[in-house]
């Protein structure tokens, strides 16, 4: 028995023993409230200005849910910051309404999780500008990329025309609103990066227009996916040149149009020449050629212009896919106008259970960027699995200095579900991607006490049992799925499930995962050191020489970067092969150990969301176990060769 498994043991068996000292009155619940769980209170008296929709929301919080005696809230230039806030006694003062309803949050968290209306002296301001959701969702209500049922913008339920929707839409809308404002989320992208033209149509942008309106009191500015090829797609010009004087002229009128109904819209994302989609590459144009055009057509209103670096294929024939976005992007540094922002995913493939920090993030120095994490769980089991993707994000912040950052996106995991995430937990990493975007230096065990109490239960050891599970759920996903660096290995197309044999030969070979196996009797593992592929040139010191050494490259990135042999000897003493078994054999054990302690924690929650968690654990402990056999299997007749 390990260590690990022996401590999970013994905590299973201090909350059942704990449980015999509580008796816990549970209503039933359905996960829709999220973690805005408010007891009604309405004792409160809140002083505040009058005659701002944003304050109005503050102290209508307050009243319904502090439970306190009184607050006074102000306005002042000494808050030097938009969004901050300042709490001192009973008096909450901002620099801008939004500052208001952001510290009204503050508070009512606070409360939340002491089960106390505590007033601490503090200041507050959010580390990052832009803090924001993408939505990949469809105009035909689909969700590429979502676990979670259809989309929440219901198109067919609004009337640009009339400025209205439909009472259920404006209810979701504002409890989705709410969410977001609680957490310091400040903008949305109501569609997918793969964007249909369509969404540029007037038809459209008057809908967008409704959204807006009711987004704009809670703090949140809407942004729009654009496909680059829109103006032709719509029937207007004959091209999408960016060097035509026509297509110019197309997107200043757009812009112009679309600020004319929203004046506060936020700006743009563009996904360029990817995975099939459009581009100035299309017409020989660079990347900052196209983005500087509708950089040009936004900058008088205020609008953003954020393009994406995930970009591979077309121009990189032959070269290795995670090194294609600073071939692309590098070269171009400073060419962007100053409303252009570089928006990059955080690693340099594709949003994989472990992935190195994207290189990119190194080599631009006069473009501003963002960056892109996946809160839906495409590749870390799509909503069936328990994973806390905080610290995943947290690893890369140990790389990536998110305060030189204009802002970080987050691919929202959102869907109309009636707990909005698919899984219970899922909603934890909504949470925490507003909480690390408002102040990245919190602990991903902090946030997750935080979800944990305000979302399910205050005691003690209930918190503290399932803050571990959490906090050790990623490395399992990691272990079962793709330990020691192994990245890519999933079925084709939905990416459930595992498929280390993966080939097709009609798909790009980037796409399989033999490709990046690269597995064969000798060993196993991707080449990507000065004698491979190169691409730890691509990183800053003392990255690029740690990685590239063998011996000094960390374990948990071995098998990305390089190619090692099954009986080569790791730092424990044991083969590669001996490892990696291992490693597969813990994830399986872990997810084991989470439904021991889910088990115990049962007298702590309702039976409705218990029984949706137990359920979900059960599917995660088969695919584990899936994984581990299929992968090893395939590795093993590799190795015996």
């Amino acid at each position: 028995m390990t260590k690990t498994t022996l401590t999970y043991i013994m905590r299973c068996c201090t909350m059942c023993i704990m449980l015999t000292l509580f008796s816990i009155d549970i209503c039933a619940e359905d996960g829709s409230q999220l973690w805005l769980r408010y007891a009604k209170s309405g004792s409160a008296v809140i002083n505040a200005p009058q005659g701002n929709a944003t304050i109005d929301i503050a102290v209508r919080e307050l009243r319904d849910y502090w439970r306190g005696a009184s607050l006074t809230l102000e306005l002042s230039d000494d808050v030097v910051d938009d969004e901050g806030f300042r709490i001192s006694g009973t008096h909450i003062t901002a620099r801008k309404p939004i500052g208001l309803l952001y510290a009204a949050y503050h508070l009512l968290r606070v409360q939340a999780e002491t089960g106390q209306p505590m007033l601490t002296d503090c200041t507050e301001k959010p580390a990052l500008r832009i803090r924001m959701l993408n939505h990949w969702d469809n105009p035909d209500l689909t969700i590429e990329r979502g676990y979670a049922g259809k989309s929440i913008f219901k198109w067919e339920e609004i009337d640009g025309e009339s400025g209205t929707m439909s009472s259920e839409m404006q209810a979701r809308l504002t409890q989705y609103a709410r969410a977001c404002a609680s957490i310091g989320i400040n903008g949305t992208v109501l569609n997918n990066v793969n964007a249909s033209p369509f969404m540029l149509a007037r038809v459209y942008i008057n809908k967008v227009k409704v959204i807006a309106d009711a987004l704009r009191p809670y703090g949140i500015r809407v942004f729009l996916s654009a496909n680059f090829a829109s103006p032709m797609a719509l029937g207007e010009t004959k091209t999408a040149d960016p060097a035509n004087k026509k297509v110019k002229t197309w997107w200043m009128k757009k812009a112009k149009q679309i600020y004319q109904l929203i004046p506060d819209f936020g700006g743009l994302l563009v996904k360029a020449n990817s995975e099939g989609q459009p581009g100035p590459g299309d017409y020989g144009r660079s990347h900052s050629d196209g983005a500087n055009v509708l950089a040009d057509a936004l900058k008088p209103y205020g609008g953003l212009v954020i393009w994406r670096s995930f970009v591979y294929g077309a121009n990189h024939k032959g070269e290795d896919r995670v090194k294609q976005a600073v071939s692309e992007f590098a070269h171009l540094d400073g060419q962007f106008r100053e409303n252009v922002i570089l928006q990059s995913k955080n690693g340099p493939l594709d949003f994989q259970p472990r992935e190195p920090y994207a290189p990119i993030f190194d080599n631009i120095k006069h473009t501003d960027q963002m960056a892109e994490l996946q809160i839906t769980q495409e590749y870390t089991g799509q909503s069936k699995h328990l994973v806390y993707l905080a610290t995943m994000w947290k690893e890369f912040f140990s790389f990536v200095n998110p305060r030189q950052l204009r802002g970080i996106a987050g691919v929202a995991n959102i869907g109309d579900d009636v707990n909005w995430c698919g899984h219970p937990f899922s909603q934890a990493n909504w949470y925490a991607f507003g909480r690390l975007a408002w102040n990245p230096e919190l602990s991903a065990e902090s946030i997750a006490e935080e979800w944990l109490t305000q979302t399910f239960s205050r005691e003690f050891y209930f918190v503290k049992q399932l803050t571990s599970v959490m906090m050790a759920s990623r490395e399992a996903c990691v272990d079962y799925m793709m330990p020691l660096g192994l990245h890519h290995l999933f079925k084709f197309d939905h990416h459930y499930g595992p498929e280390p044999d993966g080939f097709k030969a009609e798909y790009p070979i980037e796409w399989c995962p033999v490709y990046y196996l690269q597995a064969d009797s000798i060993g196993i593992g991707f080449n990507r050191s000065s004698t491979g592929t190169g691409a730890t040139s691509q990183y800053r010191s003392p990255y690029n020489k740690l990685y590239d050494d063998v011996k000094t490259c960390p374990e948990e990135y071995l098998l990305w970067f390089h190619h090692v042999a099954w009986d080569y000897k790791m730092r424990n003493g044991r083969t590669l092969w001996d490892n990696l078994q291992q490693h597969y054999c813990d994830g399986v054990e872990k997810v084991k150990q989470f439904k021991s302690v889910w088990n115990a924690a049962k007298p702590f929650v309702d039976a409705e969301r218990w029984q949706h968690v137990d359920t979900l654990l059960d599917v995660q402990y088969d695919n584990a176990c899936e994984w581990k056999d299929t992968c090893l299997k395939y590795f093993k007749s590799l190795k015996d060769k």
